[in-house]
């Protein structure tokens, strides 16, 4: 007999046929949360907005462990607070399966495979090539164009069954296309919230809303004090502390905390904590940056490359122990304020959106949710990634080998860099 927290691909009821507080212990093992995201974080190329698309393939459409609304309720809620929205999704889906301890597996899980290759460059000092592995790098991003618009389609027969909801998602999609701005993302859910209050209060459904997983208030409150208490005490801490640690953690915590957007948004801040300081060079960051295009999972690990090369050194010293440590202190560092956020708001979030008239709010929200979507897929993955008539079949083949359910997400990730290997070389 299966052992379902030992094998990850086991599905056992869908929940919303199992009692919420029950999927930890009844459905769905911490172990087992681990374990997917770890596949997840070995093979989900493409940025923050694939990476959504990939969650959703998993737990909505493939495990139906989550409802498109509820997925879209968590997205929404990740794109108002600051911090890497994919990583804060996926913290959401393991705290609503496995409580607090799920959302800290699943981002260790997720993160852990990036956050060491990019570790061991930083030690090492060396520079990524992407010139050597272009054609890789262009069947993954294919096959990430083929993941966004197969969750992009399912989410929209979802989220927009009617022509009010199909209009909210245009207007959403054409104004984030006309400014694609941390503003306009903003203008956008709100805009939705308020449509959903005006014009969609009719379709709310009188059954109410099942919770995600109980959670306390006072452990949410706590965590929203946490987040705000360390943008304050870590600047003191700084600038008393001689070693000059406390100012590292302070510039990844601050990069993590103020950041809108997430994804490639961290950048300048990053550039401004740990270069302007000179900490590390143009060149050395450059490199890392690169590096981090080419590996799997959340762009924020570039916080592992960074503080493994902010102490980097030879193994009579110690460096390579002390780059280690540094590296797990900036990359925790960096991703605090985000767990944080999903802890503190997750609670409340639930349940707010159970109100009648935030239910209608979320319904225009959903739909905008949508528009976002698609307005990302067209620029900056389409125009980044499509080039010719070969890379539209490429996406079409990627795209029904989803729809029609061939084989899974990471198979066909692989497949993917193969294809584009063999390609690159016969060209």
């Amino acid at each position: 007999m299966t052992n379902p927290d030992s094998d990850p691909d086991f599905d056992p009821a869908p929940v919303s046929s199992v009692s919420p507080a029950l999927l930890p212990e009844n459905g769905v093992g911490l172990w087992q949360i681990f374990m997917i995201f770890l596949r997840l974080g070995l093979t989900s190329f493409g940025g923050p907005v694939a990476h959504i698309g990939y969650f959703r393939e998993e737990f909505v459409a493939r495990r139906k462990w989550l409802s498109d609304a509820a997925y879209a309720d968590l997205v929404a809620l990740c794109q108002f607070a600051p911090g890497p929205a994919s990583s804060q999704v996926g913290m959401g889906i393991g705290m609503a399966l496995g409580g607090v301890r799920g959302s800290l597996v699943a981002w260790l899980g997720f993160t852990m495979p990036s956050a060491i290759v990019l570790a061991v460059l930083g030690m090492a000092f060396v520079g990524f090539d992407l010139a050597s592995v272009d054609g890789v790098l262009r069947g993954l991003k294919l096959v990430a164009v083929g993941v966004v618009a197969h969750a992009l389609f399912g989410m929209a027969r979802s989220l927009c069954p009617d022509i009010a909801r199909a209009v909210l998602a245009i207007v959403a999609a054409a104004i984030m296309i006309a400014s694609n701005t941390v503003l306009a993302q903003f203008a956008v859910i709100l805009g939705g919230m308020l449509a959903g209050f005006v014009m969609l209060r009719a379709k709310v459904d009188d059954h109410p809303m099942a919770p995600m997983a109980p959670r306390s208030a006072t452990g949410a409150i706590a965590a929203l004090c946490c987040f705000f208490a360390l943008l304050v005490i870590l600047p003191l801490a700084a600038h008393f502390d001689q070693s000059g640690l406390f100012a590292v953690i302070d510039g990844f915590y601050r990069s993590g905390a103020l950041v809108f957007g997430g994804g490639h948004v961290v950048l300048p801040l990053l550039e401004n904590a740990v270069v302007d300081p000179g900490w590390v060079d143009t060149q050395t960051f450059l490199a890392g940056y690169g590096a981090t295009q080419a590996v799997p999972g959340p762009i924020f690990t570039f916080a592992a490359y960074l503080g493994a090369a902010l102490h980097n050194g030879s193994a009579t010293d110690g460096g390579i122990v002390i780059s280690a440590v540094t590296s797990m202190i900036t990359l925790v560092a960096i991703f605090l304020p985000a767990w944080l956020l999903v802890v503190g708001l997750l609670p409340f979030w639930d349940r707010v959106r159970h109100i009648g008239a935030m239910r209608a709010g979320l319904l225009g929200i959903n739909a905008a949710v949508v528009g976002l979507l698609a307005a990302v897929l067209y620029d900056p993955i389409w125009t980044g990634a499509i080039h010719d008539m070969f890379d539209i079949g490429c996406v079409a083949i990627a795209f029904v080998v989803l729809q029609w359910r061939i084989m899974p997400v990471w198979a066909l990730v692989g497949i993917g860099a193969g294809a584009g290997y063999v390609v690159a070389l016969l060209a």
